[in-house]
């Protein structure tokens, strides 16, 4: 399914991510060939990091879109937060509660394993199920790392599947080595996708089942 048949110009989107960079890395592409719609970004983590909070904010001027930062824990150990407080800090950060589209992490993440990505995938779905955020469709990134086999590619089997132009995917790969600044041959240089893809639901119940199948696995 080709991009300009899923996003329709002048869409109102928010993009709920767990770290700057995920927007980039996830949908960066999705963003950079829609500048005709709304783009919102919900960075839930780094907001006090003196590196990556301006480098965000940079970002967000290249992407054409706003965004806001949250502070969540973030520290090496990945302790589990409480999917109250990632609920919250998901609230806080949203101008609003209304959208068009809604695009967030997979239930378990585009890599094993990062809990955050798991953690604000799971937050957003129960948000949505609750009806204090309210959306058309959800998109979830569809990512995966075959248990650690190799680096993060789409999933095959996605529903939808965006090949980037290659303009795009250049500028796509440049905001992740020269304004996030990571080397050429670190994890997010090397996973940058050339394909973006993703998992569409057009309804709370069967996001919510999704979210409980992946939970039990």
């Amino acid at each position: 399914m080709k991009e300009k048949e899923i996003i329709k110009s002048g869409s109102n989107i928010a993009v709920i991510v767990a770290h700057p960079d995920d927007e980039t890395l996830w949908c960066g592409g999705t963003i950079l060939e829609n500048p005709f719609s709304d783009w919102f970004v919900a960075c839930l983590c780094r907001k006090n990091d003196s590196d990556r909070a301006p480098k965000f904010q940079k970002v967000l001027s290249i992407l054409r879109a706003r965004g806001e930062m949250g502070d969540l824990d973030d520290g090496p150990d990945q302790l589990p937060l409480a999917m109250q407080e990632v609920k919250k800090a998901v609230l806080e950060l949203l101008p609003q509660e209304k959208f068009d589209l809604i695009i967030t992490h997979y239930p378990s993440g585009e890599y094993t394993r990062h809990k955050r990505h798991e953690e604000v995938s799971g937050a957003v779905i129960e948000l949505w199920q609750e009806d204090k955020i309210r959306t058309a469709a959800l998109f979830t990134f569809a990512y995966e790392d075959g248990n650690k086999q190799y680096l993060p590619r789409k999933q095959a089997s996605a529903g939808i599947q965006i090949k980037l132009k290659e303009e795009t995917y250049d500028l796509k790969y440049r905001i992740i080595t020269e304004v996030y600044g990571f080397p050429p041959d670190g994890f997010e240089a090397l996973t940058t996708p050339k394909e973006e893809a993703f998992w569409k639901f057009d309804t709370s119940l069967a996001a919510l089942n999704w979210l409980e199948k992946t939970r039990n696995q």
